[in-house]
């Protein structure tokens, strides 16, 4: 296993710069997850990591060993891709001990490693199926049984999920983080789903156009983002976001937006004039068919309701944004009904109106 680093990276393709400064540190065993939005870099950066593209400068790392110049068949990294890149003439079996036998591993070996990915994998019964025989769930399985039977030192997976159908995306979404916990590797993951990030890794670093906004676990990213573009990244439905100004109104400050007050947590340091992005999350926003006893609800109308089940989204119209609330309360609610939400001030998120970082 290994540590990763990045420092001071950039790439240029000519005169554009897509990669822009980064600097990451990926601790031994750790399970990283570079997430954005696509042609923010991430899958770019994990090329580069493997060795499939080239260093404009800064330094790639693995243990504290520079490896910009070392080949890729020589780097010890096993990459997963999403369109599984299987040998379509060869079994399951022949699939995923072939990088073995290119290195002229003894038979005895190949098998004793197959066996023990197939088991793991639960692919016992498909060692000598051919890949169109098989589901895409079970080849994506073989795919990382090819990668792991190498014992890397890096797992690089590109957006193994992509092509998978939602419920068999939840279940790869488990055996993968199941499989890391088993292994033990140091895996770095590309995704544009932040449900996969947030499910499964234990570093998040979120990215845009060739910048990491924010590193950190799941869930410091999802209750302290750094900046808007994170806060409404991270989260579904995502955050809602208000463009106010902070007025004081008989001495206490409140943000104004569209002529709607909204209260302000007593912690954040605010002077009246400033504008700013209020923003709180669906959760963090109750609903109510009846005015609260303290008269602090926020008039809204129902627009759409989603029952999902064990929660109900309720979509209002206010300030002129469209503004999502979760409640877990069974309330009768059409659209057109007149509701109140509260905010819980705790939750309150509140960003610069002109650098957009959070205050």
């Amino acid at each position: 296993m290994a540590s990763v680093k990045i420092s001071n990276l950039h790439k240029r393709y000519g005169n554009v710069e897509v990669l822009h400064q980064l600097d990451l540190d990926v601790a031994d065993g750790r399970f990283v997850v570079l997430l954005g939005p696509s042609g923010c870099g991430k899958s770019t950066l994990l090329r580069m990591i493997a060795g499939l593209e080239s260093v404009t400068s800064g330094d790639i790392l693995f243990n504290d060993q520079r490896m910009n110049d070392v080949h890729a068949k020589d780097r010890n990294i096993a990459m997963v891709f999403q369109n599984y890149a299987l040998y379509a003439h060869m079994s399951v079996r022949k699939n995923m001990a072939f990088s073995m036998r290119l290195n002229k591993t003894d038979k005895k070996t190949i098998d004793e490693k197959v066996a023990w990915a197939s088991s793991i994998l639960g692919l016992d019964d498909y060692l000598d199926r051919l890949p169109k025989e098989l589901s895409g769930g079970r080849r994506q399985r073989v795919a990382m049984g090819r990668a792991i039977v190498r014992d890397p030192e890096v797992f690089l997976f590109d957006e193994p999920l992509s092509n998978l159908d939602a419920k068999l995306r939840v279940q790869m979404r488990t055996e993968i983080k199941d499989l890391h916990q088993r292994l033990n590797t140091t895996t770095i993951y590309v995704t544009h789903d932040q449900i996969e990030a947030m499910t499964m890794a234990d570093e998040v670093v979120i990215m845009k156009d060739g910048y990491i906004e924010q590193s950190g676990t799941p869930m410091e990213i999802y209750d302290h983002p750094d900046n808007l573009f994170v806060a409404q990244f991270i989260g579904s439905p995502s955050m809602n976001i208000l463009e106010c100004e902070i007025r004081s109104q008989n001495g206490v400050l409140a943000a104004v937006c569209e002529g709607i007050t909204l209260p302000l947590p007593v912690s954040k340091n605010l002077q009246a004039g400033k504008k700013v992005f209020y923003g709180i999350r669906p959760e963090h926003l109750s609903v109510s068919n009846v005015l609260p006893d303290h008269h602090h609800g926020i008039a809204a109308s129902v627009k759409v309701v989603e029952p999902t089940g064990p929660e109900i989204h309720v979509y209002t119209h206010l300030a002129n944004q469209d503004i999502c609330a979760i409640t877990r309360e069974r309330l009768e609610l059409r659209p057109g009904d007149d509701i109140y939400l509260q905010p819980d001030l705790t939750y309150v998120h509140l960003f610069d109106g002109d650098t957009k970082d959070a205050i």
